[in-house]
């Protein structure tokens, strides 16, 4: 194991506890738990778009 996946693996486990601890608080301190959990969370990457579907969007105008 690297050094990143066990960055990764302490991300996750601390945006657990923190998850449970939000559980348990009153919707002040919720909100603000949830917040740092985001710290926590991995970046996700967009992904990319199929040129296909790009250009069946919703359009309006059918």
């Amino acid at each position: 194991m690297g050094p990143t996946m066990l960055d990764e693996e302490f991300n996750r486990q601390r945006a657990k506890i923190l998850r449970e601890l939000a559980e348990q608080s009153d919707p002040f301190i919720k909100k603000r738990l949830l917040n740092l959990v985001q710290r926590y969370e991995p970046k996700r990457q967009p992904m990319p778009v199929d040129e296909r579907f790009a250009k069946c969007g919703d359009n309006v105008d059918r």
